[in-house]
């Protein structure tokens, strides 16, 4: 990690560091390999703390590891040992229930030690099943209730203007969130505050509770619709570290205290680097049998071991 978002306290870099990096180098081979390998570890943790309860939103974590992965290690601007620190970039999960990757993008982070993942789910610990900011140091907003997390974060990020402040705030969304009306009033709310500072990034798995996406309320075309709210509007691959990378440097290259804000649409798959769970038909909430674990862990690894030799 650089010394704007890792835990490196010595040197505190503005906003413009990473728009200055990503001009002068470009999506490179090294960021490309670097980013890819905490994707992998965020996927390794997942799998750990998924089996500490047996199930859980696994497959989520799995598909969106490459999100965490870019943000937490190339795009946030943070210090580890003090998730208060005033300076800081803001990440906030809008959907509590992906908290099981957040924890394990914050451990990566250096943020929760890697050790505590086992509690995931415990009584008494700091990283219960839904994502809560009382409990988890680094966990901005109290997630689960669909809906409300880009309103926040636009509050947030106007807030920061007024403060003067120069850090960011990433908002994650799930695609089952553009369902609610609150979201597209916040998006609205940030083009008529010309909040340049937000970024949102939408996991679009096609899948949510009550079934696929486009059978429960069809909202495409998505991009069309951000791009009619004002938004600067990018869709990527969201398992493409390189899509991502390029997609969160223009999206810096934006990044101002008065401008457009900007949203990423990623379409990702449920269950990412895990054959054996990519294509489980319950795939929301997910029920791991206790012998497969091993077999997903071994999947993963082939998988990225796989692709870093090529």
């Amino acid at each position: 990690m650089t010394a704007t978002h890792g835990t490196n306290t010595e040197s505190v870099m503005p906003v413009q560091t990473v728009q200055d990096r990503a001009a002068q180098n470009g999506v490179t081979k090294e960021r490309v390999e670097k980013i890819s390998a905490a994707a992998y570890r965020i996927r390794h943790h997942a799998l750990n703390m998924g089996e500490v309860q047996g199930q859980g939103y696994v497959g989520q974590a799995l598909g969106a590891a490459d999100m965490l992965a870019t943000v937490y290690g190339d795009q946030l601007r943070f210090r580890a040992e003090d998730p208060h620190w005033n300076a800081r970039d803001r990440f906030l999960l809008s959907t509590g229930h992906y908290a099981i990757g957040h924890y394990a993008a914050l451990a990566e982070a250096g943020i929760v030690p890697v050790e505590e993942l086992e509690t995931y789910g415990s009584d008494d610990s700091r990283l219960p099943m839904s994502g809560m900011s009382t409990y988890t140091p680094g966990m901005e907003v109290s997630g689960g209730s669909l809906g409300h997390g880009l309103t926040i974060a636009v509050g947030m990020a106007l807030g920061l203007r007024y403060q003067g402040s120069g850090s960011r705030v990433f908002n994650f969304l799930s695609d089952g969130e553009l369902d609610e009306g609150s979201t597209w009033e916040a998006a609205m709310g940030a083009h008529h505050h010309q909040l340049g500072n937000l970024t949102a990034m939408v996991d679009i798995n096609a899948l949510q509770a009550d079934g696929k996406t486009d059978t429960v309320l069809r909202t495409e075309p998505v991009t069309e619709k951000w791009e009619s709210f004002g938004w600067y509007t990018q869709r990527v691959d969201g398992n493409n570290m390189a899509e991502l990378l390029q997609a969160f440097d223009n999206a810096a290259a934006q990044a101002a205290a008065v401008g457009r804000p900007s949203v990423i649409l990623c379409d990702t798959k449920v269950g990412r680097g895990v054959p054996l769970l990519e294509d489980r038909e319950k795939a929301h909430f997910m029920r791991i049998e206790e012998h497969e674990w091993q077999t997903c862990r071994e999947q993963l690894t082939a998988g990225y071991e796989g692709k870093a030799a090529r």
